[in-house]
């Protein structure tokens, strides 16, 4: 069976007298620009960022928080406080824990049905305008805890 190629396919391989070899890095080098993957790096550091699964607060847990919070709320002027939230990813399913220091300006609820139960605040607005969704709340923690028995 006659190829287009027999009249090449059993010559020598040319090696130059006047070039030396390249060296296999060197020739990877030379075609890197060219990668047909170009963000395959960032999607396998995307990939290996750790999430967290969403907490699931027992009752008790929740309502040391209310209380928490009751008792903060409660207390003249703006005290400090430490809270720590679950805050979604927006790449990929979980997310992490985040702790803000700030003050409560106040509760605001939205209208939605709640899932832990009799219309709980949805939302709460710190000093700074920040918003945390008091569902993702895992706890609140400060100075003016130290003294108070829950």
């Amino acid at each position: 069976m006659k190829t287009p190629y027999d009249d090449i396919i059993n010559l020598p391989h040319h090696v130059s007298a006047t070039h030396k070899h390249m060296a296999m890095a060197g020739r990877a080098a030379q075609f890197a620009p060219f990668a047909a993957l170009s963000g395959h790096d960032a999607a396998i550091a995307e990939t290996a960022r750790i999430t967290l699964s969403r907490p699931e607060l027992s009752d008790e847990q929740i309502q040391e928080l209310s209380r928490r919070l009751d008792y903060a709320l409660s207390l003249p002027g703006l005290p400090e406080l430490s809270i720590t939230f679950f805050r979604p990813d927006c790449r990929k399913s979980g997310g992490g824990y985040v702790t803000v220091l700030g003050s409560i300006k106040r509760i605001e609820a939205d209208g939605r049905r709640h899932d832990r139960g009799e219309g709980s605040p949805d939302v709460l607005i710190l000093t700074d305008g920040s918003r945390i969704p008091l569902d993702d709340v895992t706890d609140i923690s400060g100075e003016i805890f130290d003294c108070f028995e829950f």
